[in-house]
């Protein structure tokens, strides 16, 4: 991790409150509620069902009690009167009649009289009311629809039923009690909860109504036995004492079923929900939801560290940091869920962790693409990602580093621009840069500056990069192996000879962004950089294409193939510098000349080295019937006779390989006017 400047503190702390400013908003309207629920839904999915600990039986209206009845619904009151007389008879704690007696049996007044007397024989009969509600407009009409009077008088009470239905159809929570024409009714789960504990079944506080609801699974949950097998008695009364008995519809014919959150598809039915109600009171279970002060907290929390870790860091690592937190966090909210029945919102940590990673991703991005727009001439697109992707700060700020520094300039521009027309010369010096550019990048070098014709570039800058000085020298030699090329591209008549002037030098410079306030640019200042000016400048003094620095030949000793040629003074130092120059080690891809026919003698000391001229090229020549004492890597003067030209042409000559009578030697002019004299020959040769 790179880390955040202390700077840019009051930056995070601004996007980081936006961030949560956006979330706080979003929590208060109520926008995550749709989330946090299926959030809840997930919490139930995962921890799966439990059984049950409170004794609660339910007996089923089910379609088995249809077909073995053979009744139509409504059953007859005295069917459910004889119900009520077998349960009794095993001495159950509470019967909750989960069913509506709100009008008069269409059997007659006997029929809803055998109900009435069998309630009042059994004794804590709970019985349900249901209250509806009728919106006209311009008035609101509620209606209890309580059993009637004959039904409810000896009932141990009765209250409404009804559910409390969230915005997407499932139910989560329920109610104590139930407002209706401005009075409080305890509802039909709170009386069964009363009569249980006078029954002497243990029960828990009651919680704050409403109270969102502990499901302990899906439907059959609780124990179930249909209605049927009880009236006949296939079920003993025994099997319901000291039980808390719920009767209620269960066949989709009826209409009673509902979405929980372990029956998402509606099929849970209405009693087993009652059920569930009793088991979170009885158990004191009911799920608790954290303050509302918590989600804000962590939308806060949450938008500063998303902030800070995205922009501390890359994408990536940022992405994987978050998301390991987002997992941690929910892991969290479902061990509060599981072991403490405790609702830790899902939702406003991921959105702040999401949107803190976003804002950064997208500044990030924008800052990518201005830095892109902005290096693209100087890097290579390699070095250009290492910068853009990282820190400005860590890279392009001045520093005082050790840089290789390379000047290079086209020999004899001005007489060049004078033989071609002003648009030629555009051309030619835009593809003549770019060739050069292409060449640095390559060599992983950065384009500091073009100054007409010169160019500047520099190694080891802004990254790290081994080996930078022998870099430096391949891309001179590239440079000069591409010149023959570009002089081709001319297409001039005779041939234009072009040469290039290279300067090299390794040593400390102060680099980074240097300018105005209105425009800078990445440079580097100081000797270093002087030096490697002069020395390309010097390249036309010593008749030599590349001249390179002590301290550079330093780093390539044994690399590259150097000859030192002097210890100068250079214009604008005190101090004296050893300088070398850059042969090719590799001559066989220049263009060749075959001849056969003029003289060459290579001669030092009173040694020497004579043969016949057999081919020729910008580099280097082969000789046959060689004979003399001179053998590979010994230097001298060079003299080379040609037919095409009067005079011998003088040269520094180096052997670089010799066998028997064969030999093959490397050329390097000691002038300015013979290397174009020698340019010039091998062009019409070509030709």
């Amino acid at each position: 991790m790179s880390g955040i400047r202390w700077n840019r503190l009051p930056s995070l702390l601004i996007r980081g409150l936006a961030i949560a400013g956006v979330g706080i908003v979003c929590f208060l309207f109520g926008w995550f509620e749709g989330l946090e629920r299926l959030g809840l839904n997930g919490l139930f999915t995962l921890r799966g069902p439990i059984l049950p600990a409170s004794p609660i039986v339910i007996v089923s209206i089910d379609e088995d009690s249809f077909d073995e009845l053979q009744l139509p619904w409504p059953w007859p009151r005295s069917v459910h009167a004889q119900l009520v007389q077998t349960l009794a008879a095993g001495h159950p704690a509470a019967i909750g009649l989960d069913v509506l007696f709100a009008e008069p049996s269409l059997l007659g007044p006997e029929d809803d009289q055998a109900l009435g007397k069998a309630i009042k024989q059994a004794g804590h009969v709970v019985l349900a009311a249901a209250l509806s509600e009728v919106d006209g407009g311009f008035y609101r009409k509620e209606d209890l629809n309580p059993p009637i009077p004959v039904i409810r008088t000896y009932a141990a009470g009765y209250g409404p039923a009804n559910l409390l239905i969230d915005e997407d159809a499932v139910i989560r929570q329920a109610q104590l009690r139930i407002s209706h024409q401005n009075q409080h009714l305890k509802g039909l789960d709170l009386l069964l909860y009363e009569e249980a504990r006078k029954a002497g079944i243990p029960g828990a506080p009651l919680p704050r109504s409403p109270f969102w609801i502990n499901f302990r699974g899906g439907p059959h949950t609780f124990v179930t036995i249909p209605y049927y097998r009880v009236l006949t008695g296939e079920i003993a009364p025994e099997r319901f004492r000291d039980h808390i008995v719920l009767v209620g519809a269960t066949s989709p014919l009826l209409h009673d079923l509902y979405s929980t959150p372990f029956a998402l598809s509606g099929d849970m039915p209405g009693v087993e929900i009652h059920a569930n109600v009793l088991e979170t009171l009885l158990q004191g279970i009911a799920i608790t939801r954290v303050p509302w002060s918590i989600p804000l907290i962590l939308l806060i929390g949450g938008g500063l560290l998303a902030v800070g870790i995205s922009l501390a860091t890359n994408p990536l690592r940022a992405g994987l940091m978050l998301g390991g937190l987002t997992l941690g966090y929910w892991f969290l909210g479902y061990w509060w869920f599981v072991s403490f029945h405790v609702w830790l919102d899902l939702v406003p940590f991921p959105f702040a962790c999401i949107a803190g990673y976003s804002v950064a991703f997208v500044e990030r991005f924008l800052r990518v693409q201005r830095d892109k727009r902005r290096l693209a001439l100087y890097f290579s697109p390699t070095v250009l990602n290492e910068i853009v992707h990282r820190h400005p700060g860590t890279t392009l700020n001045c520093q005082r580093r050790i840089v290789t520094v390379l000047f290079a300039d086209i020999r004899g521009f001005t007489t060049l621009t004078e033989q071609l027309p002003p648009e030629k010369t555009a051309i030619f010096l835009r593809t003549y840069l770019t060739d050069l550019t292409e060449i640095i990048f390559q060599h992983g070098g950065m384009i500091d500056k073009y100054m007409g014709d010169a160019i500047m570039a520099l190694y080891n800058a802004p990254l790290d990069q081994p080996a930078h000085a022998n870099h430096a020298v391949l891309t001179a030699l590239a440079i000069q192996r591409h010149l023959p090329r570009l002089a081709d591209a001319l297409d001039t008549s005779p041939p234009i000879p072009l040469a290039c002037g290279i300067g090299i030098h390794t040593g400390e410079a102060l680099v980074g962004t240097i300018g105005s306030a209105q425009r800078f640019e990445y440079t580097a200042i100081g000797d270093s950089v002087n030096l490697a000016a002069r020395l390309e400048t010097l390249t036309k003094t010593y008749g030599v294409s590349i001249l390179i620095s002590e301290s550079t030949y330093k780093q390539v000793q044994g690399r590259v193939i150097a000859r030192f040629l002097d210890e100068v003074t250079v214009k604008g130092t005190a101090r004296s510098v050893k300088i070398y120059t850059v042969l090719d080690r590799d001559t066989r891809h220049a263009p060749r000349v075959v001849l056969k026919t003029g003289t060459v003698r290579l001669t030092n000391n009173g040694q020497n080295l004579v043969g016949t001229l057999n081919d020729l090229s910008l580099q280097g020549l082969s000789i046959l019937d060689a004979n003399g004492t001179m053998h590979p890597g010994d230097e001298g003067t060079l003299s080379l006779t040609v037919p095409t030209h009067p005079h011998p042409l003088i040269f520094h000559g180096q052997v670089i390989w010799r066998n028997g009578t064969r030999a093959g030697l490397r050329v390097v002019a000691t002038s300015s006017e013979t290397r174009h004299i020698f340019h010039y020959i091998m062009a019409r040769m070509l030709q």
